[in-house]
């Protein structure tokens, strides 16, 4: 059995921007599996390690050698390979390539012809000798989004390379990057635990920088961070206001997280909320925390790299919070004095898009198409005048001082200004809730009317862009659409809204009115109805079986929700009687394509027991089915075709369909014509049972 050993390579650099660090620690293993598979080195696992000064990457258990080689390789043509007998220099180049003579050459036939055939046989190499180059080939490789050079070489690098560690095990290997050369010296924190550290192996490589206060580790720096900040707020008296983004956003900026308790004075809790977490959180990347009353506390916690000088530290980033929270507070103050509605004409100077005209026209728009949305729903009429209401002053916060200084608050200040302004809330919550949902994981909106105008607003946005051919490409979404789509979908489910797509396009359709377009109401919805369709089916095989979804979606696609209803249906039978259910339609479909005009008539006396079964079978299914479509009761419609299916298997088997007696054959076909079609207005039946290919 091969030996093996730790692999250590770490770059020491002067400080890199979080995104650098991030991006490399994110490249780091599929470069270095990529590099040692093609070297042929075994290996366990890997883990990228980093901080703003340096970038590591740890490898256990490394083959120390590589395995001998003996592998088949086929060659040229026999007909190239010689002449009147005699080697040519085709075949003494390819004999030569794999380490052989011409002698040791098999002939074999192949589809293509005869050809020659060698084995390459090649003793494994030690890993020692093969990774240095490796390390240095992998260095080049991180991707950095910028780069520099310095000095007199022309060496890349995302900051100035200081100092290298490449041990294999406990041996130093002999690299060098950019001038620098490989050693065992690494440097623990610049403040804290400046001095030079000597690492003896690999394996110790973490544990050592975490003695001299450099948490090399991501995920142990991340946990830490996360309890020193709980400790931090519970010793201030509040408790943390958690965030997920604040974590990744500091976690690459410190190489040890100390948290610093600060301050802003109760005079700024005046301000909405929002409003202060959003100061602490875009531009300084500080953590809010709440009393246990949940209200906010006039305090917040910051990582920092030190834990020395906090009082000062403290100071510096009050006086930077606090003139922060006074522009916010005066920008509150300014943009209340003028009621949202007011606003709205403002909107007129800001381009939508330059061929669809200006935000003004867009909020119109919204405005008509989420009454028509509230209509086509038959929706009650206080949450249709709610969303109309809310869609007239829902854009006009993007013309505020507040807006214009923290773009990530559109909505939430015309919510607040709205409520400041005497709004009633259920008008107030639609100019939040039409943003969302802002991503995957972001909640649909949690209101009728604020599903109605989140609806509209996207999907103005969608007809407009398609409408004039700016759909999405593989590579380019600009305008979001695909996500919006998304949005309008998931919404569409979760608020349980019935709404037929192709009319919401038309409804929207209708709003461009005065716009030119390139393409017509017919050939736009045809367009989106595609787009659309593969969205939700995204959305739907997310949580259903493919085929189901797949069955499901040529029938109802339409209307997303009765097409979830159907799946789900289908979903409830199980794999293998999904199956069986998608055999024999398939062959009843196929065969159906061919059916004569005309309606099956019963089967003769003399025919077959199972074709009278199979015939009154379908009968009796085509009474229920009737019943059940009209009760929605797709579970119990799919459970009675379930039943029929082994009908229909045992009539394959025993008739033969295609019979020469034309009027026989005729009726046959009549009947799984008649079988196929009224199956069909469920699911596509014969889809049941495929599977998705990856």
């Amino acid at each position: 059995m091969s030996q093996t050993r730790d692999l250590l390579l770490e770059i020491g650099c002067e400080e890199l921007p979080a995104s650098f660090v991030d991006a490399a620690l994110r490249a780091l293993p599929d470069l270095l599996k990529k590099r040692l598979s093609d070297l042929r080195i075994a290996h366990g696992a890997i883990r990228a390690l980093g901080t703003p000064r340096r970038l590591a990457v740890l490898v256990s258990g490394v083959a120390e050698r590589q395995p001998d080689l003996e592998e088949e390789v086929t060659g040229p043509p026999v007909k190239a390979a010689f002449k009147d007998g005699v080697p040519t220099k085709a075949a003494e180049a390819f004999a030569s390539k794999i380490g052989g003579s011409v002698a040791d050459l098999r002939r074999v036939e192949t589809p293509k012809g005869e050809y020659l055939v060698g084995t390459r046989r090649e003793a494994g190499k030690l890993a020692s000798a093969l990774l240095p180059e490796a390390l240095a080939q992998i260095a080049t490789a991180i991707p950095f989004r910028k780069s520099m050079r310095w000095g007199a070489g022309d060496y890349a690098f995302g900051r100035p390379i200081h100092w290298i560690i490449a041990l294999f095990g406990e041996d130093v290997l002999d690299v060098e990057i950019a001038g620098a050369k490989s050693g065992r010296t690494t440097y623990g924190h610049r403040f804290l635990a400046p001095g030079a550290i000597t690492i003896t192996s690999a394996a110790m490589y973490v544990d050592a920088l975490r003695a001299a206060h450099v948490l090399v580790d991501p995920e142990e720096r991340a946990r830490v961070m996360r309890e020193r900040l709980l400790e931090a707020a519970a010793s201030a008296g509040g408790t943390l206001i958690e965030d997920d983004f604040l974590i990744e956003e500091n976690l690459s900026l410190v190489e040890e997280p100390h948290v610093i308790v600060g301050g802003f004075g109760n005079e700024f809790l005046e301000l909405p909320e929002r409003v202060i977490l959003a100061v602490a959180k875009g531009h300084q990347r500080y953590f809010g925390m709440r009393a246990a009353d949940g209200k906010l506390l006039p305090k917040y916690l910051s990582v920092v790299n030190t834990a020395e000088n906090p009082a000062n530290i403290r100071r510096g980033n009050d006086n930077v919070m606090r003139a922060r929270l006074s522009d916010a507070r005066f920008f509150y103050r300014e943009d209340v004095k003028i009621p949202l509605a007011d606003r709205r004409t403002k909107l007129a100077g800001i381009v939508f898009q330059k061929r669809l005209g200006t935000m003004l026209g867009k909020a119109e728009r919204v405005e008509r198409l989420a009454r028509e949305l509230g209509l086509l729903l038959q929706l009650p009429e206080p949450a249709i005048m709610a969303a109309a209401s809310g869609a007239h002053v829902a854009k006009s916060d993007l013309v505020s001082l507040m807006v214009g200084e923290f773009p990530e608050l559109e909505g939430e200040m015309g919510r607040a200004y709205a409520l400041a302004q005497g709004t009633g809330p259920e008008v107030a919550d639609v100019i939040r809730e039409h943003y969302q949902p802002k991503g995957a994981q972001d909640a649909t909106p949690p209101s009728d009317a604020g599903a109605l105008v989140s609806i509209a607003d996207r999907l103005d946005t969608i007809v407009g862009c398609f409408a004039i051919g700016l759909t999405p490409t593989g590579a380019a979404d600009p305008y979001g659409l695909r996500r919006a789509c998304l949005g309008i979908l998931r919404t569409v489910l979760d608020r349980g809204f019935d709404l037929r797509l192709s009319d919401a396009f038309r409804a929207a359709y209708d709003g461009y009115g005065g716009v030119s377009l390139d393409l017509g109401p017919g050939e736009l919805t045809d367009k989106l109805g595609d787009f659309f369709t593969e969205r939700l089916r995204g959305l739907l095989e997310a949580k259903l079986p493919s085929d189901a979804v797949a069955a499901a979606l040529p029938v109802a696609a339409d209307r997303p929700l009765d097409a979830r209803a159907r799946a789900t249906a289908l979903a409830g039978l199980d794999a293998d009687t999904r199956a069986r259910v998608g055999e024999v339609f398939k062959r009843a479909t196929n065969i159906a394509s061919g059916a004569p005009a005309g309606e099956p008539t019963p089967p003769r006396a003399e025919d077959h027991a199972s074709e009278k079964a199979v015939h009154d079978g379908y009968l009796a299914l085509a009474a229920k089915l009737v019943d059940l479509r009209r009760a929605g009761d797709y579970a119990g419609a799919l459970r009675e075709v379930a039943s029929f299916a082994p009908l229909l298997h045992r009539y394959f088997l025993d008739v033969y369909v295609m019979t020469d007696d034309i009027p026989v054959r005729e009726n046959r076909l009549r009947l799984m014509r008649a079988i196929s079609e009224t199956c069909a207005t469920l699911a596509r039946l014969e889809l049941l049972g495929e599977r998705k290919e990856a």
